[in-house]
């Protein structure tokens, strides 16, 4: 029977998400919520016997509600997530200063030297093999043994560096989607906030707008508290996406100055 490879970033972010359900809502029904109907409770009571008294806006007030607490989900898994693929990018980025060939300056690389650069590249642990610099190394010397040709190693090189470019570039689209879904929960704090004030209309034509203000309040600190959170993470999104472009950029540098350039061929 063949053994099936385990996805292991998936099973990591599926882990990741439940903790964060656990814990964010474990902190809201704990500690959140009880202040929040604290807070509430008690400048109601300040509102009742003193008429100039205005209300506080407070941490626990604005953070109390179901989209608030989504949006933290959500952003404590988008953490996750960049924390995981950030440290394999920087694992990968401290292959750039080891010595995966031996070849001192100077000294010309022929075809029938790729064989022993090879087994110097294979001899890395199974992880590392995976990593992009040593699959680029081994690209290129197997490239440069078969055709002899320079520029076709180039070539096949700039390709292996696209497709990892690319594939980084596609692998930070669930990263997005997150930043983009925070806000729209937001918006939907909004509406429901909206929606909640106006079926209280007629209290507040009564002169009762306690519950209009309390609906309006779930509506502003839901967007504000999404917003803020959105921000935050693309600022995180794009500083990630920055350094696996340098990753990759270093990368084909280090090829070109520690390899290529020293292949002859025929």
């Amino acid at each position: 029977m063949k053994k099936q490879n385990i996805p292991v970033e998936f099973v990591y972010q599926l882990f990741v998400l439940i903790i964060a359900i656990i814990v964010v809502h474990g902190f809201y029904v704990s500690i959140v919520r009880p202040n929040a109907t604290e807070v509430l409770a008690q400048q109601a009571i300040e509102a009742e016997s003193n008429p100039d008294y205005v209300r506080e806006r407070s941490t626990w007030v604005l953070i109390k509600d179901l989209e608030q607490e989504s949006c933290f989900i959500l952003m404590f898994w988008a953490l996750a997530i960049m924390g995981y693929k950030a440290r394999e990018t920087i694992r990968e980025r401290a292959l750039l200063d080891a010595d995966l060939v031996s070849i001192s300056e100077g000294m010309r690389i022929l075809p029938e030297d790729t064989r022993e650069f090879s087994r110097q590249v294979q001899a890395l642990p199974e992880d590392h093999q995976r990593m992009l610099l040593p699959r680029a190394l081994l690209n290129a010397l197997r490239r440069f043994n078969s055709t002899r040709n320079i520029q076709d190693v180039s070539s096949s090189t700039n390709t292996v560096f696209e497709s990892e470019a690319d594939r980084l570039e596609s692998e930070l689209s669930m990263i997005r989607y997150i930043s983009w879904a925070i806000p729209s929960i937001g918006f939907i704090g909004t509406v429901r906030g909206i929606g909640e004030a106006l079926a209280q209309a007629d209290k507040a034509v009564q002169g009762d707008i306690a519950g209009v203000t309390q609906s309006l309040g779930v509506a502003f600190n839901s967007t504000f508290i999404a917003l803020l959170i959105s921000i935050f993470l693309m600022f995180l999104v794009y500083q990630l996406q920055l350094l696996q472009e340098r990753l990759v950029f270093d990368s084909q540098k280090y090829l070109d100055d520690k390899l290529i350039r020293h292949m002859k061929g025929d």
